[in-house]
């Protein structure tokens, strides 16, 4: 089987690093085309031997890219295409099928109850996006909070397929000598309580609260930003308004998984941390707080479908938290009272391991290139 993976772009994201990660699972011979932005997840799957092309899409309007996009799908004579968000499913499931691909899968990463990757959810947004996927076979969901979300926005439930996003339990596997490794490296005090956060520097991830938090909390806790984004200079100038700047530190994009590079990456810093606080008040399935249970961290969330979709057994110290800054405050007080745990990997974070999520995908794709399409429900 030859795939063709369509992605917007290949910055640092959580959809971007989990196709990486995916395609390395997956017993199929894989290439990947960016729209746009081939940033360090394309040098990583390069790296990782996987071919990338990069369309230089101009924008959400650039017409002139769905037949390039077009060409490049018919020379590549893929059996299946896979695309992955907003833009790429739109224009991906279309140059798929006048490309003559009718094994086409869509994942739907960030759809929320409000908003998708930060755009508001209306009527335009909805009509356009089912109107782009009756044009696949099967749209996959990365929770069954987001396959719910889907059916309510009108997509056929035969069309709907599960597949939670995974991870790689081991890197994250805690490591005492790590810890005070990165620690050192990070300037982070001895005997500092780190509250980490992780994710894309953008208004919806509310990494806003955790500066306020942090100002209520005392002198020897620290917060440890994980990402990169437009929302960095507003944060940094939050936390001087707040008096905690010298409290705070915010380490930019870094891999997602080990790369050779020279600094730390993320499962080296969750090794830094002791808790991780994820403020974001709507998520698709919440990678980020999976990832921190792979590295034994007690969690406080506001939103995470990969946690509430499981028994509450299964991730014991992944405590939601209602309220804002006030409300967070108190809660990462109560976890650093409780003093250190015992770091143990919850059941949570191996029901999600990408060896599990690769074999689903397997599934999807043998059906989507076996069966007809099931007829359109309109909404």
């Amino acid at each position: 089987m030859r795939a063709l993976h369509i992605i917007t772009g290949l910055g640092v994201g959580g959809a971007e690093q989990q196709l990486r990660l995916l395609l390395r699972h997956l017993p199929v011979e894989c290439d990947v085309v960016t729209l746009t932005n081939p940033g360090p997840v394309a040098a990583g799957l390069r790296a990782d031997g996987v071919r990338v092309a990069d369309l230089a899409m101009a924008g959400n309007r650039d017409l002139a890219a769905l037949p390039r996009l077009t060409r490049l799908i018919r020379r590549g004579r893929y059996d299946l295409v896979h695309t992955h968000l907003y833009r790429a499913c739109l224009y991906g499931r279309l140059a798929a099928r006048l490309a003559g691909v009718r094994a086409v899968v869509a994942t739907e990463h960030s759809l929320g109850d409000s908003q998708m990757e930060g755009r508001p959810l209306n009527s335009g947004v909805r009509a356009l996006y089912l109107a782009g996927e009756r044009l696949g076979r099967s749209t996959v969901a990365v929770s069954p909070t987001v396959a719910t979300r889907l059916a309510r926005w009108g997509v056929p439930e035969p069309r709907i397929a599960v597949v939670p996003n995974g991870i790689d339990l081991e890197p994250f596997r805690f490591d005492p000598a790590r810890r005070t490794r990165v620690r050192a490296q990070l300037g982070i005090p001895e005997g500092a309580f780190v509250i980490g956060g992780i994710g894309r520097l953008a208004p919806g991830k509310r990494f806003d609260i955790l500066i306020e938090a942090l100002s209520q909390l005392p002198p020897h806790c620290h917060l440890l930003l994980v990402g990169g984004g437009a929302e960095e200079s507003a944060l940094r100038r939050a936390a001087a308004t707040a008096g905690v700047a010298e409290r705070v530190l915010f380490t930019g994009e870094v891999p997602g998984l080990p790369d050779g590079s020279s600094g730390p990456h993320l499962p080296a810093l969750t090794s830094a941390m002791d808790v991780l606080a994820a403020p974001s008040p709507e998520e698709a399935f919440g990678l980020a707080v999976v990832e921190a249970l792979a590295a034994g961290l007690p969690v406080r969330y506001a939103s995470c479908p990969a946690v509430e979709d499981l028994p509450p057994e299964a991730a014991p110290d992944a405590v939601r938290v209602r309220g804002g800054a006030e409300a967070y405050a108190a809660a990462l007080a109560g976890v650093r009272a409780a003093g250190p745990g015992p770091r143990a990997v919850p059941e949570a974070a191996r029901h999600y391991c990408i060896t599990r999520s690769a074999a689903r995908l397997m599934d999807v794709y043998t059906s989507a290139l076996t069966r007809t399409v099931p007829s359109p429900r309109h909404p």
